[in-house]
């Protein structure tokens, strides 16, 4: 396997990840998936990570176990938070404080163990809900970061952090995941998807896959209940 591209995806079971995986992939990346049960309510979403994965054919899926849970702060990890049927304005209930910081500083590590260089993240700048961790300034950050904070950045090894979806809409994002042959059936979404993983329909996420759906004239698989 020498001379062959190889990137860590983050995979997080929903129509973003899916369609950045197989991005990843038409680069010519062979491509490890890592996945998080950070203690999510919406479960589900695992389920249908490792359909996605599945149906890729990844070299690695690696899926770890954070209970965020525990520092709370967010209608996705606290009970006692609900889940927002109906836009808000600023940063929604439904974000988890520091989620994207975690998963890229675990996928960090596992790219040097691995010796990658490059990494893949879905985040999306145009439809991201007002989530600060899904900003371009972000990304690079981190990645500045990455270069100081590992012995790879140290001896030269410069970590990439990619981000093919940042800059398209919703409706760009699943055009471009359709040409690439993802089924967006395996694919969960829902903020607050029931263990089959039927979606809720009304949740801001739900809401803004279902337009995309709509604006890109394809007809939308996702299982409402």
């Amino acid at each position: 396997m020498s001379g062959v591209k190889k990137a860590v995806v983050l995979v997080s079971g929903g129509l973003d990840s899916a369609t950045t995986l197989a991005i990843a992939q038409h680069q010519g990346y062979l491509c490890h998936a890592l996945s998080f049960r950070y203690g999510q309510r919406h479960v589900a979403e695992l389920d249908a990570a490792n359909k996605v994965v599945e149906f890729a054919n990844v070299g690695i899926h690696n899926t770890i176990g954070i209970d965020m849970g525990k520092i709370g702060g967010s209608a996705l990890t606290d009970p006692a938070i609900d889940v927002p049927d109906r836009p808000t304005q600023g940063i929604p209930v439904t974000y988890v404080p520091a989620r994207n910081t975690i998963f890229l500083s675990l996928a960090l590590g596992w790219a040097e163990v691995l010796g990658v260089q490059d990494i893949f993240i879905g985040v999306n700048a145009v439809d991201y809900s007002g989530y600060p961790d899904c900003r371009p300034e972000y990304i690079q950050a981190f990645e500045q970061m990455a270069s100081l904070a590992t012995r790879a950045g140290v001896e030269g090894r410069v970590t990439r952090i990619h981000t093919p979806l940042i800059e398209l809409s919703k409706a760009g994002i699943i055009r471009a995941g359709v040409d690439l042959g993802v089924d967006y059936s395996h694919t969960v979404s829902c903020y607050a998807a029931d263990d089959r993983g039927y979606a809720c329909g009304v949740c801001d996420s739900c809401r803004i896959r279902r337009d995309g759906f709509l604006s890109a004239g394809i007809p939308d698989p996702t299982l409402y209940r």
